[in-house]
């Protein structure tokens, strides 16, 4: 239902999803996308950022994104890393009392 699309409304979507499922962890998430320039067409970066705290960049690649945005399993997966994630930067942000 939702596989394909243009590079910048695939960009919106990853967005969204990775957004939506870091909240899910705690509501001042927020993520961080970079798209367009020496990427355009090709891959997008994104970061989970909390407070200060900012993880490693993350590697997607625009039809690998295009291609499964439509499965059930693969955003499944996708969420499940995502909060995964999240989880990490907020175990270190708590040890660190960066918020």
């Amino acid at each position: 239902m939702f596989s394909g699309g243009s590079y910048e409304e695939v960009a919106r979507w990853l967005w969204n999803f990775l957004t939506a499922h870091a909240k899910r962890e705690d509501p001042r998430f927020e993520v961080e996308l970079e798209a367009g320039d020496k990427r355009e067409g090709k891959s997008y970066a994104a970061r989970l950022r909390f407070g200060t705290g900012l993880d490693a960049p993350w590697e997607f690649d625009y039809k690998d994104v295009a291609n499964n945005r439509g499965s059930l399993a693969w955003c499944e997966q996708l969420a499940g890393q995502t909060r995964a994630r999240a989880r990490a930067l907020l175990a270190v942000a708590g040890s660190t009392g960066a918020a």
